[in-house]
């Protein structure tokens, strides 16, 4: 008789435990247990608990292969869902094996665990565990299915799909992240604000993929006094122009930030414009020049005052010192109606100059793709109104662009691409899934609330935004047509905008530390697991989850560069890194700062009420309150900013794993190794914050986010 001891532990979230039967077979390369009920006195499962059972067979197993759990009912009790955080199995030799688990398990089923040992298909031969291998993949791919949201668009999940499956599952497999705990919110609505807080179809979703309960609430929490605020006194409801620019102050009187309040103070002064381009919420959009594109004819003449008489505009392109901010994809992007008035939308060209002063100026505006007569090229020597106008207009544009493109487009909707094939085309077991899955969480749950809530028609989209539903249909389907391999590398961006050695690039330099930190973690984890290009080309599973990334996320477009196959170690650890970054750190960078840049709104407008002007002379305080957007448009507009800068709890921060899936101590050294590195970065982001008039602190690493999940 061999005897094994089988020691449980259920998670320590609310509601984790249950009054279930829970049962359980072992199974070896020698043979297979009985199926044996794992029962003590009292409650067994209770929420945090860690209980031991003894298993009884004829005879040892040998080396333990699988772990079948079977959740079965109990008495009369209703059924109800479990959270298995993992099992340890020690083996009368004294060998202890670990089955991760880290899921819901919900009603009457079986689960099969496998150790926690990573592995490819390629280590895998015996028959066994291949089957097993194709099994849990085809149940996920039942259970993730793609669905085409709009043309143009990456692939997302089908949501209604989880309406019609059923919840008796023989195979259970771990979906994603584990959520930390459970409850069902129901339909919320905020006051005044056209936005639910919906679930819809979200109560029959695998709730591994649901927000915890505790993330639920927070963000209600959040979300509820500040537009109750606004309710009560009448902004939400005021179709007006702002009476003045002060006023727009007491839209946020009780959420002010440092940052907030610096922006309101100096949101008109040039250096300060320019400063954004470099640690504001888009940071991407500059491009070095060597000449000026011949839509934009900016002569020496129109900017010599700002230059000054010891250099010509010549002489800093050649430097290197002139930049472009170019918002071509606005040029056709379609525009709707707001509180029943016709909104407008410009595609500017804005030229900005690296000062001797080490400060990036704006040096001249182009409110169109055209010039001409009617295009006329605004001037920071131009009367105040003018060219505080124009400025403004180059906000909006950045707004539209980074809300939709930067922000939306290029974490959200890829991360979550990236997450779906992940969990359709990888097996728990696989060291690849074991990496990505903390950088999932709650991704597709995000996700489907802004489907349901921001994007649908008559959504929070088509209230505050200029384009409303089609622009950002068009918008991000441009976007992603034009989105490269580059573009979603950090460093190789960085490289082809040319942007390397300007100074003060916070993002930047913190950026690039972060990949880098990221980077080496990542290849240790892959060197670990895969000895040679060869084993990366031999791995099937991993051919075919990049082939599902480049067909669903990229649309199968080549001339976007991105990887349809992977052939050497160089190229896994590049495109893991990446995904990696954008999943965390690169949202972070675009969506932490939106209540800090945007609640002055003049600094942020999402609409503008009047056409570009075509003439200069003509701007005025009162034509510059009439184009800005009206109160309760404003309002409804930075209510999502607080909303989506207030990370709500139930946070893991970038390389936080507090479920052990990589079970080996080489990736676990790894990943201790990662934590110190980043602790490293945070430490020299903190002392150089300390020496900042206006700090930068969306790539601390304690502050980023594992994954895209508000």
């Amino acid at each position: 008789m061999a005897v094994y001891s089988v020691c449980v532990t259920t998670g320590p979230y609310l509601m984790a435990g249950t009054l279930d039967n829970i049962s359980v077979t072992l199974l070896g390369t020698c043979g297979e247990s009985p199926k044996q009920r794992l029962d003590r006195l009292g409650r067994d499962f209770a929420t945090g608990s860690v209980q031991k059972y003894k298993v009884r067979c004829p005879a040892e197993l040998g080396e333990l292969l699988l772990l079948r759990l079977y959740k079965e009912r109990y008495a009369f009790f209703p059924k109800d869902s479990w959270y298995c955080s993992f099992i340890c199995v020690k083996a009368p030799d004294g060998t202890c094996t670990q089955f991760p688990c880290y899921q819901w398990i919900e009603g009457y089923c079986t689960v099969e665990l496998r150790p926690g040992t990573a592995t490819t298909i390629c280590q895998d031969s015996l028959p066994l565990l291949l089957d097993h291998r194709r099994r849990e993949l085809q149940s996920r791919q039942e259970c993730y299915r793609w669905k085409v949201y709009a043309p143009g668009f990456p692939g997302i999940i089908d949501v209604s799909n989880f309406e019609e499956m059923e919840t008796d599952k023989k195979f259970a497999l771990t979906k994603t992240a584990p959520c930390t705990d459970q409850g069902d919110s129901g339909n919320q609505y905020l006051p005044g604000f056209p936005m639910k807080i919906d679930f819809p179809s979200l109560l029959h979703m695998d709730p591994n993929i649901r927000y915890s309960a505790t993330k639920t609430v927070s963000l209600l929490f959040n979300a509820i006094p500040a537009s109750l605020g606004m309710k009560l006194r009448g902004l939400l409801d005021h179709k007006g122009s702002w009476k003045k620019l002060d006023d727009i102050r007491n839209i946020f009187w009780c959420h002010k930030t440092v940052t907030s309040e610096y922006v309101t103070e100096h949101w008109c002064e040039d250096p300060f414009f320019g400063y954004q381009y470099l640690n504001g919420v888009n940071p991407v959009m500059l491009h070095c020049l060597s000449s000026l594109p011949s839509k934009l004819p900016v002569t020496h003449d129109m900017v010599a005052p700002s230059l000054g008489p010891d250099t010509c505009l010549q002489t800093e392109l050649e430097r290197g010192n002139v930049f472009l901010a170019d918002y071509w994809i606005l040029e056709e992007a379609p525009v709707h109606c707001l509180n029943g008035r016709q909104q407008y939308v410009a595609a500017p060209l804005c030229l900005l100059w690296l000062n001797p002063q080490g400060a990036l100026v704006p040096l001249a505006i182009q409110l169109s793709q055209n010039p001409g007569p009617q295009s006329p090229i605004f001037l920071p020597t131009d009367s105040y109104w003018d060219w505080l106008l124009a400025k403004t207009w180059v906000r909006n544009s950045e707004f539209l662009v980074h809300e939709h493109n930067t922000h939306f487009l290029c974490t959200h909707l890829l991360c979550e691409a990236f997450s779906m094939a992940t969990l359709r085309q990888l097996p728990l077991c696989h060291p690849v899934y074991k990496l990505l899955l903390p950088h999932t969480r709650y991704t597709l749950q995000v996700n489907t609330i802004a489907r349901a809530t921001l994007l649908n028609p008559d959504g929070l989209v088509d209230h505050v935004t200029s384009g409303g539903r089609q622009g950002l249909l068009y918008l991000i389907s441009t976007g992603l047509a034009h989105f490269t391999y580059t573009d979603f590398c950090l460093p190789d961006s960085l490289r082809a905008r040319g942007v390397l050695t300007i100074p003060n690039y916070h993002y930047r330099d913190d950026g690039l530390k972060i990949w880098a930190a990221i980077q080496s973690f990542v290849s240790e984890i892959v060197g670990y697991y895969y000895p040679s290009d060869a084993s990366v080309q031999r791995d099937t599973e991993l051919q075919a989850w990049v082939s599902e990334i480049f067909a669903q996320a990229f649309l199968g477009r080549e001339s976007s560069g991105f990887p349809q196959r992977l052939c050497t170690l160089g190229e896994l650890v590049k495109f893991l890194t990446a995904i990696i970054f954008n999943c965390s750190a690169q949202h972070a960078a675009v969506n932490s700062g939106q209540h800090d840049f945007g609640a002055w709104m003049p600094n942020t407008p999402s609409s503008m009420r009047q056409p570009p002007p075509q003439t200069k002379g003509t701007a005025t305080l009162e034509s510059y309150l009439d184009t800005l957007p009206e109160v309760n448009v404003t309002c409804n507009n930075l209510l999502l900013f607080w909303l989506v800068s207030q990370e709500p709890k139930d946070q893991r921060p970038l390389g936080t794993y507090p479920d052990q899936h990589f079970t080996e101590e080489a990736p676990r050294r790894s990943i201790v190794a990662f934590q110190n590195r980043l602790a490293q970065i945070s430490q020299e982001i903190r002392e150089r914050n300390q020496g900042l008039v206006l700090p930068y602190a969306y790539l601390d690493p304690p502050v980023i986010e594992n994954s895209v999940s508000i």
